[in-house]
């Protein structure tokens, strides 16, 4: 096993087993973020896989001003962005998003889950319209700020703030059968 600096090194000289070490390496955590922001098994994998070619290509762009994992986690977080923005274009997000705005939505303030594991917190994610649930993934999860998730996805910050109560709404809900 490799050292990170020789592990960049290597994989920009195109060795094929330091790229392959570097894979198995982070590809698991980086599933589960594409799991959180796609709405299907497939498409995460799609995006795992065309991100690792986005971070082999730019490898010796890193500057080593952050921590390396960092780095790879924003292209993969940037690729399932373009993803679903071009899959917008496709599949009318915002025709998703209104049926579920449609929707009654019943919540309970100050709910205690008692039988909720992270499998099923993860589904249920999953299953939030794209728009909301790439709101949610982006605040609650990676931590941004309704002003920096307003500059990336180019939306006012009232939506963001918007699309975000409607997801914990929605997921407040849904998640009430697990008491």
């Amino acid at each position: 096993m490799l050292l990170e600096k020789e592990l960049i090194s290597e994989c920009i000289c195109g060795n094929r087993t330091a790229q392959k070490e570097l894979y198995e390496k982070y590809s698991p955590y980086f599933f589960a973020i594409c799991m959180r922001y796609m709405p299907t098994r497939e498409d995460a994998e799609d995006v795992l896989v065309t991100g690792f070619a986005s971070i082999f290509s730019k490898l010796d762009t890193y500057k080593e001003d952050g921590s390396f994992e960092g780095w790879m986690k924003r292209i993969i977080i940037n690729k399932a962005l373009t993803t679903l923005r071009i899959n917008n274009r496709h599949h009318g997000m915002k025709e998703e998003m209104k049926e579920w705005e449609q929707d009654k939505i019943l919540t309970s303030e100050n709910m205690v889950y008692t039988k909720i594991n992270t499998k099923d917190i993860m589904k249920q994610i999953q299953q939030l319209p794209a728009g909301y649930r790439v709101v949610f993934n982006l605040h609650a999860i990676e931590g941004y700020s309704y002003e920096k998730i307003s500059n990336i996805l180019n939306i006012n910050k009232g939506t963001v703030s918007s699309q975000m109560a409607k997801a914990r709404k929605i997921l407040q809900k849904n998640l009430q059968d697990f008491k």
